[in-house]
């Protein structure tokens, strides 16, 4: 088992502190992913971020206007023949989206129909780009298929020629435009693959120009600047600035304290600054109770002492398990004696 020093010349603080982040999420308020599906289904907060991303924080995206839509991507597949394909026995490949909506955006009088895709990524997925190419061709297919079969009930319209008859899409038939877009709740920048290209090492550079591209929509926090942050209007704005700065106490506390916005969250967004912050799980919370300012400075606090509390050990243990840590190294930091240490490590990290 290598030491703490000697690790520090192969695990930067970036790698340690993703560790931590990753171990303190087992034991913030509920999970994550679930608060932040919660948090983005609200119509604010997910026009908030289409603004963002489409019109550059221009308010166009009308919340109002904004339908919950089915997360779930089914995709059906059949012959390419229509008249033969079994009804009874199709092949299936389901999928699950995150935030799933259609969306009526109205610009100089005129309508444009969307169906809008928001994922949420704590952690960043290196193979995105597939995932939302995937989520993305499933809609399309499962638009097609619905297209089909009312072309097949529709008895005054007949398919006019060969090509109709076995698609059951005819040729004045259109699809909705689907958008996906990521949201990264992580404290440090997106390092993932933008396209499908950046995923791929072709040998002939010729080859390129045949290959279909797919790019993926990111909001970052890492990367935003402040005149970006300010471009949101709800409180995706404190959100996407407290994961910017959360890898940094003292900046998030200055931040948090120097916000007006603040004290004015609802429990959603509450929710899910706790949740990535790595707030205890017994804070009460809601506007009445709730100080996330205080609930910041006494974190600060407790986190500088070096006690024996469990979400330390926690840590500890799991930074052990990962080859980052000693033992020693370890137990001198948990101000335990090396044996005891070595007991809850084999423990699962319980106190016994």
């Amino acid at each position: 088992m290598k030491g703490w020093n000697s690790c520090r010349t192969i695990y930067t603080s970036k790698h340690i502190h993703e560790k931590i982040s990753c171990v303190k999420r087992r034991f913030c308020v509920g999970n994550t992913d679930v608060v932040t599906k919660n948090y983005m289904r609200q119509n604010t907060v997910f026009a908030d971020a289409c603004n963002y991303l489409i019109y550059g924080g221009r308010n166009i995206v009308d919340p109002e206007k904004l339908t919950e839509l089915d997360p779930t991507e089914l995709g059906v597949l059949f012959e390419t023949d229509s008249s033969v394909r079994d009804m009874d026995k199709p092949e299936t490949i389901q999928k699950y989206r995150d935030v799933l909506k259609s969306a009526v955006i109205m610009q100089d009088d005129r309508a444009a129909y969307l169906i809008i895709g928001i994922e949420n990524q704590t952690d960043i997925h290196y193979a995105m780009p597939v995932r939302n190419m995937i989520y993305d061709a499933l809609q399309y297919g499962k638009q097609v298929d619905e297209t089909s079969r009312k072309n097949q009930k529709e008895k005054m319209k007949k398919p006019r020629n060969r090509g109709e008859y076995l698609s059951g899409f005819y040729k004045e038939d259109k699809l909705i435009p689907v958008i996906t877009f990521v949201i990264h709740f992580g404290a440090y920048e997106w390092d993932g693959p933008m396209s499908i290209k950046e995923m791929m090492d072709p040998q002939d550079e010729t080859l390129l120009e045949y290959i279909q591209d797919y790019r993926i929509h990111l909001i970052d926090p890492a990367r935003l600047t402040e005149e970006e942050l300010g471009k949101f209007r709800s409180s995706l704005r404190e959100i996407l600035s407290c994961v910017k700065y959360s890898k940094d106490k003292e900046k998030l506390k200055e931040y948090l304290h120097g916000s007006s916005r603040i004290p004015d969250l609802d429990i959603s967004a509450n929710l899910v600054l706790k949740s990535i912050i790595g707030l205890p799980a017994n804070m009460e919370t809601g506007k009445e109770e709730f100080n996330m300012c205080k609930a910041i400075d006494d974190w600060i606090e407790e986190e500088r002492n070096e006690g024996k509390s469990e979400g330390r050990l926690d840590v500890l243990v799991e930074l052990v398990k990962e080859g980052m840590l000693s033992i020693k190294d370890a137990s001198v930091k948990a101000s335990m004696r090396e044996d005891e240490f070595q007991k809850i490590v084999k423990n699962e990290g319980k106190i016994i």
